[in-house]
């Protein structure tokens, strides 16, 4: 069940109006690292979730606090476009001609399609996507993503608080920095928790059985660059991170296998082969006839 309370979590007040910078939020409100992304990642772990317990109670905790994210940068965007230019202007594009070629200045469906509001979208316009959640229903898989969100995230966040001086919008930012802060820190002690119980270890999933992959490999570093310091890192020897190996390096791959020769698939998929177009006609027709499908 949800209930929506009518506050913010904290203010979300820009000092004036800049449609241009509403159009930069759009990135961390409908791009693939931003709010709407992590809401609806965790709110989808928390379903698919096979035990009850502290990692459950905890990712519906965080999906919930971030659904109100999502809010709060849906006012700040909406703040922003309620008082600005309704065409695109001089000051629309900050006097700089870099900004102007590269952004084209304020998003145009800012004003056409949400009548001065914002939209699911990241900063191009494109639309924010499903695809990009990760809800695998392996904890230690889906924390580990979940770490990573949210440090693409904290990014792009700390790169947009330098790219304005209005004291309204980076207040928001300097909460979201610190609240990103916070999340990264939970959700690798989440990581190392799961762990320490011994309800996931790496490499994941742990109950696959080792002896079922070619163990040869598992942990060999094999440089397929020119680059020469790969094998300078300590995941090219020493121990391997999960405890049951050690890494070794390879400077070159090994020889390769033969390539299998072209596919022959169905003449009905009308792929172009070494066969004359007559004889796959005739071919095709056959397999009609005859059919096979």
């Amino acid at each position: 069940m949800y209930f929506h309370r009518q506050e913010l979590q904290h203010s979300a007040t820009p000092d004036k109006p800049d449609a241009v910078y509403a159009r930069k939020l759009q990135e961390v409100l409908g791009g693939q690292y931003g709010e709407i992304s992590v809401a609806m990642q965790y709110q989808f772990q928390a379903w698919n979730m096979h035990m009850p317990g502290k990692y459950r109670d905890l990712v519906f905790g965080i999906g919930a606090e971030e659904m109100g994210h999502v809010e709060m940068l849906a006012i700040m965007i909406a703040q922003l476009l309620e008082k600005s230019p309704l065409g695109i202007t001089e000051e629309a594009v900050q006097d700089d001609p870099t900004v102007a070629a590269v952004i084209g200045g304020t998003d145009i469906q800012h004003g056409i399609v949400a009548g001065a509001g914002a939209r699911p979208v990241d900063a191009n316009g494109n639309p924010w996507q499903g695809s990009f959640i990760t809800a695998s229903g392996n904890l230690l898989a889906d924390f580990t993503a979940n770490a990573n969100a949210e440090m693409q995230g904290r990014v792009q966040v700390a790169r947009l608080y330098h790219q304005t001086d209005d004291h309204g919008v980076k207040d928001l930012l300097a909460f979201l920095l610190a609240r990103d802060t916070m999340h990264q820190n939970q959700w690798a002690a989440a990581a190392a928790e799961l762990q320490a119980e011994g309800y996931e270890q790496m490499p994941v999933p742990s109950n696959f059985p080792l002896d079922k992959e070619d163990r040869d490999v598992s942990y060999q570093y094999i440089n397929f660059s020119n680059g020469a310091q790969a094998g300078d890192g300590t995941w090219a020897s020493g121990p391997t991170p999960d405890g049951k190996g050690e890494f070794t390096y390879l400077p070159e791959p090994p020889a390769g296998v033969p390539m299998p020769p072209p596919t022959k698939p169905d003449v009905r998929f009308y792929g172009t082969t070494e066969l004359p177009n007559t004889v796959e006609k005739l071919a095709g027709r056959a397999q009609d006839a005859l059919h096979k499908e």
